[in-house]
């Protein structure tokens, strides 16, 4: 049984906004969700993705990273980086020795980086995983100026140098990729136009015979519409069919 602490925090003290659905089957493990970039753990996909989870026995635990939602916390400080940090917190405060990480966007690059060091990752799911940081940072933030502009023209946004010189020192979690020897889906719409289809062909291609890439024809980044339980389906049914649950 889990017993998670009343309060999540972080290395800096903030505290972490998360919620806990457990499932009617505790041996079946336990699922922690996180979010892309100016999201949070109540975005629809996946609220959607939690309800099916839970349907199908599995405990689950969705948060939002320091600065998003409600957690505590400055947004203009949040980057890759420190999610690999409050990731690691949040796995802490579960007490697992084993959990299948979900992210999307943004936080799945945060979960390739986090389970290149930590096993206490056993799967890994990345829906419309970003790959090549760098490149994300300049496609879509390129014309903005870091600690004056907005990151999509959303005020409660701003686009912070931090943020930018953090991607750019990322560059890209290939390398990390090519390291995992973790059961790994990688779930992308073909219609993403946020975070390309090639950046999970790129982690397939070092991933190894452990990666399994699933596309879904005109789905966009955020699995919208009838996409939505399309990617809920896929995601459980290549849980239910791995060798062993974690």
């Amino acid at each position: 049984m889990v017993m998670l602490k009343e309060e999540i925090r972080n290395a800096q003290g903030e505290r972490l906004d998360y919620a806990f659905h457990a499932g009617d089957h505790p041996s079946s493990g336990i699922v922690v969700l996180g979010h892309g970039v100016t999201g949070n753990k109540d975005r629809p996909l996946l609220l959607a993705l939690t309800q099916s989870l839970n349907a199908a026995g599995l405990s689950v635990l969705g948060f939002s990273f320091s600065g998003n939602g409600d957690s505590e916390g400055r947004f203009v400080d949040s980057c890759i980086s420190k999610e690999v940090e409050d990731l690691g917190c949040v796995l802490d405060a579960l007490g697992a020795t084993s959990v299948t990480y979900i992210g999307h966007s943004m936080g799945a690059a945060v979960g390739v980086l986090r389970a290149a060091t930590d096993r206490r990752i056993g799967q890994l799911i990345s829906l419309a995983g970003m790959v090549d940081t760098a490149a994300f940072a300049l496609r879509e933030f390129g014309d903005v100026t870091p600690d004056e502009g907005l990151m999509w023209d959303k005020p409660e946004c701003p686009l912070s140098s931090t943020y930018m010189n953090d991607l750019a020192g990322i560059g890209t979690v290939l390398p990390q990729a090519e390291t995992l020897s973790i059961p790994w889906l990688l779930l992308h719409g073909t219609a993403d136009d946020v975070v390309p289809l090639e950046d999970s062909l790129r982690a397939q291609a070092v991933a190894g015979e452990k990666v399994t890439l699933a596309t879904l024809p005109g789905a966009d980044h955020v699995f919208d519409g009838e996409a939505t339980q399309i990617m809920c389906q896929r995601v459980i049914e290549w849980l239910i069919g791995q060798p062993s649950s974690v």
